[in-house]
């Protein structure tokens, strides 16, 4: 049996477990491997989509450096065995700037990429990740770092948009306005959720403040918004909103899809509310879909 020098790191590995590598009879230089992915066939079926998804990558969303979540992917034909998946990375790279801004024109750019060094017709993708921003104070006016989640979405066919969506998820107060009828005093009150997913047209220009224009839509029909600093007479003009503007649940998502169907970069939007409900162990939700 070898005896082992356990001062050295070789020897520890071998103490181990560890195994010297075989001299091996496969290829080791890329010209001569097989590339069993590029082969050609009939393999029975076109793909629609492959690619890869949960993918973490650096993303710019406004001002500031945020984490994407990102799902890519090509079609693949009839005749193809597979795709070159590294080639999804090599094209994210290509507009890596301190992180890839998450905007539809630099998405387009990335499927362009990457269909031509895949050279397939269809490709898609879908970013997820959070918008940070700055939000004052209703009243003292002081800054701190407010958030929503946002979600792109693009599908390329040849030179035509196939999916173009742009997705938020805010936070706001709802108000309960059968609590406020019926009490002496006071009202129940919670933290709501809304999230909504729009089916961009794609033949309209979409505002370079398309996202503020979203958020504050979803924030403007609740009881009353959320802030990241408040002092004292913030917290009272806050409070004070909220008893003003009561809101079902149903109240919200219908005053929220009639602002959406006013703007003319919007085809549809599937919109949910859900409310944490403070007087009940349960959610409450409200759903809808609409296509102009």
């Amino acid at each position: 049996m070898e005896e082992l020098d356990l001062t050295t790191r070789e020897g520890r590995f071998k103490h181990f477990g560890s195994v010297d590598p075989i001299e091996g009879t496969k290829p080791r230089v890329k010209a001569e491997m097989a590339d069993l992915q590029s082969s050609k066939n009939d393999f029975l079926f076109e793909v629609d989509s492959v690619g890869i998804n949960n993918l973490s990558y650096p993303v710019v969303i406004g001002d500031f450096q945020s984490v994407g979540s990102f799902e890519v992917a090509t079609s693949l034909r009839r005749d193809e065995k597979g795709i070159n998946m590294s080639r999804i990375l090599e094209s994210l790279e290509t507009e890596n700037k301190g992180g890839v801004p998450l905007d539809f024109t630099t998405l387009g750019n990335v499927l362009d990429t990457l269909r031509e060094r895949m050279n397939q017709e269809n490709a898609e993708i879908t970013a997820d990740g959070r918008w940070y921003f700055t939000k004052t104070s209703p009243d003292t006016q002081l800054s701190g770092m407010a958030h929503a989640d946002v979600k792109y979405s693009l599908g390329l066919s040849g030179d035509r948009v196939t999916r173009k969506q742009l997705g938020m998820t805010a936070m706001v107060t709802t108000l309960c306005p059968c609590s406020k009828e019926i009490s002496e005093y006071s009202a129940h009150n919670q933290r709501g959720y809304i999230k909504v997913l729009i089916d961009v047209n794609p033949d309209k220009k979409l505002p370079d403040d398309h996202k503020e224009q979203l958020y504050d839509l979803l924030e403007i029909n609740a009881s009353s918004q959320l802030y990241p600093i408040l002092k004292r007479t913030d917290e009272k003009m806050v409070t004070e909103r909220a008893y003003e503007n009561p809101r079902f649940i149903e109240d919200l998502i219908r005053l929220i899809a009639y602002d959406l169907v006013e703007l003319d970069w919007v085809n549809g939007f599937e919109l949910e509310c859900r409310n944490e409900e403070s007087i009940h162990q349960h959610d409450a939700f409200s759903r809808m879909s609409y296509q102009k």
